[in-house]
């Protein structure tokens, strides 16, 4: 048996299907992921076991592109381009394939939809926040150029309009391979690529999903991909020199400004009198000195790192915040795009961390944080919580996807 595993999108994309990947692996299934070539993520992939299929280009090229504008495009026609791109490079991964499973960016996850209908296959929509997905619980988040409006408080009526905006932005290009391809057309390109019943793969504690009568969701809990890796010599003998340290790291986040808000983040963290360890991400962080209470690092094992931490100090992205949860890890949440807000208010709501008030942090607003997050009671929260967390979430994805089939 042979499944693909599509997404287009940043590590906290890719990661989850890498996870589940080596869960099907273990069930003895072979899982092909479609994913950009970026070294990092051949390299992650090669530890799920899992066979990559590139994407249509490296996504780090492709930000940078979309970040400068280069060349000038609107939304729906980056989208257009991201479509019709992805819909060559999955339908070649899914050949011989018996399903298919997409997430990631929206252009992507169409795409696959249709490589699906057109090689008869079942396919499973999946997202990893439940602020993506139709809820009376919670608004849509905005596109650029079509914003959500704040004086309207129903729900329900916000989500139609959300439907409105997507067949807006993407409805052209989607309907104009639809009809190249011969598959009929459709009336709302969210619902179709979102399906009636999508999967939800993160944690039913950290991240719940709340019933409501828009969608009918099936929630695994987070697709986690063990991490074996030993931490490098260099970072376990600062580890062993002294107390633990704050982590800051920004992940996959290219943005100049989170230059400003790590150098912020590094100054409070030593007001603070602790040793910092800075990750250098995308934004290419550096501490900017050779003190000996700090450290810069690259990809390490966070699941093994994040146990021996004082706090972590982060932008709220699925992946880091789920892993700082397991880890048992209190958390400073400097929320910047999409779903991180919503991750800082979680990690706010459980009492386990802080979630910062706006993505420009200061020395005084992130030294106010810290103080707050790296109080006793803080972290005997956050170490309870640690225990609710499920690890199994891949697994059950993976024995739900073998039940689609079987169903076929």
């Amino acid at each position: 048996m042979r499944v693909l595993l599509s997404t287009f999108g940043s590590r906290g994309d890719v990661e989850p299907m890498a996870g589940l990947a080596a869960a099907l692996r273990a069930l003895g299934v072979e899982a092909v992921v479609c994913a950009p070539p970026d070294p990092e993520f051949v390299a992650l992939l090669a530890r799920a076991g899992a066979p990559l299929a590139p994407a249509f280009t490296p996504v780090r090229r492709w930000v940078a592109a979309a970040l400068a504008n280069q060349p000038p495009m609107d939304l729906s026609q980056r989208a257009a381009g991201v479509l019709t791109a992805q819909f060559e490079a999955i339908s070649a991964a899914a050949e011989g394939c018996d399903a298919i499973l997409a997430a990631g960016l929206f252009p992507s996850t169409a795409a696959a939809r249709c490589v699906a209908e057109l090689q008869g296959v079942p396919y499973v929509y999946a997202a990893y926040c439940p602020v993506f997905l139709p809820s009376t619980h919670h608004r849509p988040l905005p596109f650029p150029g079509h914003p959500v409006p704040a004086d309207e408080t129903d729900n329900r009526v916000l989500w139609e309009g959300n439907a409105r905006t997507m067949n807006a932005v993407f409805g052209e290009a989607f309907a104009a391979l639809r009809a190249a391809k011969g598959l009929p057309p459709v009336d709302n390109v969210r619902d179709h690529v979102f399906t009636d019943r999508p999967w939800l793969a993160s944690d039913p504690v950290l991240s719940p999903w709340r019933p409501t009568d828009l969608r009918g969701v099936v929630q695994t809990g987070a697709w986690i991909l063990p991490d074996e890796r030993p931490l490098p010599p260099a970072l376990e003998a600062f580890l062993n020199a002294g107390p633990p340290p704050v982590y800051v790291g920004f992940g996959s986040m290219p943005m100049q400004a989170l230059k400003d808000a790590a150098r912020a983040a590094v100054a409070a963290v030593r007001a603070q009198g602790r040793r910092v360890l800075l990750a250098h991400g995308w934004a290419d962080l550096d501490l900017g000195d050779d003190r000996d209470d700090g450290l810069a690092v690259g990809d390490v094992n966070q699941q093994a790192l994040f146990a021996r931490v004082a706090a972590v100090v982060h932008h709220g992205g699925a992946g880091t915040t789920t892993t700082a949860a397991r880890a048992g890890a209190p958390q400073v949440v400097v929320p910047q795009i999409a779903d991180q807000p919503y991750f800082a208010g979680r990690v706010a709501d459980l009492g386990v961390g802080v979630a910062h008030e706006g993505p420009a942090p200061t020395v005084e607003s992130l030294s106010a944080a810290l103080e707050s997050a790296l109080v006793p009671e803080v972290r005997t929260r956050a170490r309870d919580l640690a225990g609710a967390i499920r690890s199994d979430g891949a697994r059950v994805a993976a024995e739900r996807l073998l039940d689609v089939i079987g169903r076929r």
